[in-house]
């Protein structure tokens, strides 16, 4: 067997291993060992490609390779490591922002290096395509990670004529693209770049934070075409490979998502949701409702005599940083008694699975977390549910009033418990903008104050009881 087929019978054996990874991420218990497997096979197909020759030669610059290898893993490993899981986000984010890059910089590098060789017109074209979504996707992702930062505003930023600018900037980068398939100008590239970037960035921009989840999945799904298309000028079957994976599944996920939402992925694209702050940010409205406030201590008494508890967590909770005090509190109830679940709606958080990923890291068992639709056949039979930093998907607006924003959307059904607690910082409406119609349910008790200091003196509440 000659050296270049068992390259490719290991570069065989690492995509499969993506396949399985990729099986294992779809379930909470499997996603650590989902993992693990992937880094397993990328680090397998890292290693063959040092014994892979590359026009007759073994592989150049090898120094140079490691150097860059070690600074990355110096970088990463840290990063990785101390990073805190209400950050995870970010992370995910400028991770996937660095991908896109350094696919957009293989096509730039390919494309100085092939183009006195009059190469076919699809293989300068698959450069361009990596050129243009590599650097959409660096580019959005930096901005995505601003605004989840709080380097920025995480609500839309908008100005007249937004659309119709990013339009023409997008169809100048298409007629670009035409232009330099026919003069191989360098010239030209550098404009392009420029370009992408700018589209990158007015892309990104009129999306508001709590639709980044949705928009990190597909600029995840950006990166993965723009690998492609870096395999495709390589001659890289791997990369191929890996990149359409990354590439389908995030666009599979960022529809399932924007299903979940009750939106069309141009509706949370480009309708600048959540520009508007609609609600009033007071205890009391116009027609004499008036949300019913109580104490950490009168919650601690209502869960003490509940026999069954549904937890609701939302994106405050992981402001807060609250969830190893939420797992306390679910464990001191379990000890007298009580049984507690968790009620995770699919797009709760910042990204993809946030709230799995937050909880798990506090140790809560898997089997304690609950999809959306199975906790709603549960919550009729629940005696108290404790919303703890969630606003838009809990809010009864999105199925009883059909001139809402959020009219449509898949919420969990808190209201159908025979008690709602609802910890919130303030009446400040959610992302959406509008008032939660669950705040003026009679069922409802409203704490005020910041998650975890709420939980902190509710878990000592429950424990003295």
């Amino acid at each position: 067997m000659s050296r270049e087929t068992l390259i490719d019978l290991i570069y065989l054996v690492s995509a499969t291993t993506f396949l399985i990874a990729l099986k294992g991420l779809g379930s909470p218990k499997r996603a650590r060992w989902g993992n693990l497997t992937a880094a397993a096979g990328m680090l397998l197909a890292i290693v063959a490609t040092f014994f892979k020759y590359v026009d007759g030669h073994a592989l150049y610059h090898v120094p140079l390779i490691l150097l860059a290898m070690f600074i990355g893993l110096i970088v990463a490993v840290p990063v990785a490591r101390f990073v805190k899981m209400t950050a995870m986000p970010q992370l995910v984010a400028i991770f996937n922002g660095v991908g896109g890059g350094a696919a957009a910089l293989v096509s730039i590098t390919e494309f100085v290096h092939i183009k006195a060789t009059h190469p076919a017109t699809y293989v300068i074209l698959e450069v361009l395509l990596g050129v243009l979504i590599g650097t959409v996707s660096f580019a959005g992702s930096a901005i995505a990670f601003a605004k989840l930062q709080e380097l920025m505003t995480g609500r839309p930023v908008t100005y007249p004529g937004q659309q119709f600018l990013n339009a023409i900037i997008g169809l100048a980068a298409l007629v670009l693209i035409v232009i330099i398939l026919v003069s191989a100008s360098t010239v030209l590239l550098w404009i392009l770049l420029i370009l992408a970037f700018v589209l990158g960035i007015a892309f990104v921009l009129p999306i508001g934070g709590a639709d980044v989840p949705v928009l990190i999945s597909l600029l995840n799904s950006f990166t993965g075409l723009a690998v492609a298309a870096s395999g495709f000028t390589l001659g890289s079957n791997l990369l191929i490979v890996a990149g359409t994976l990354v590439g389908a599944s995030g666009i599979l996920l960022t529809r399932l998502m924007s299903a979940a939402m009750g939106r069309s992925l141009p509706n949370i694209l480009f309708s600048a949701f959540g520009s508007v702050v609609t609600a009033s940010g007071d205890a009391s409205r116009a027609d004499g409702r008036s949300v019913r406030s109580g104490s950490p201590e009168d919650a601690a008494i209502l869960l003490g005599y509940a026999s069954r508890v549904v937890i609701i967590p939302g994106y405050g909770l992981a402001v807060a940083q609250a969830q190893h005090v939420v797992r306390e509190l679910a464990d001191e109830l379990e000890a007298k008694g009580t049984e507690v679940f968790f009620a995770i709606h699919p797009v709760a958080g910042r990204m993809p699975g946030h709230m799995n990923v937050l909880l798990a890291e506090a140790n809560v068992p898997y089997e304690k977390l609950v999809e959306m639709d199975e906790a709603n056949s549960e919550l009729q039979t629940a005696d108290v549910a404790l919303v703890v930093g969630a606003n838009d998907t809990v809010n009864p607006a999105a199925k009883d009033d059909p001139g809402s924003p959020i009219y449509g959307m898949p919420i969990i059904n808190a209201d159908l418990a025979e008690n709602v607690l609802f910890l919130k910082r303030s009446m400040r409406p959610g992302f959406a903008g509008i008032e939660n119609e669950l705040l003026y349910n009679p069922k409802t008790t409203l704490i005020f104050g910041d998650a975890k200091d709420t939980l902190t003196k509710i878990l000592a509440s429950v424990k003295t009881a």
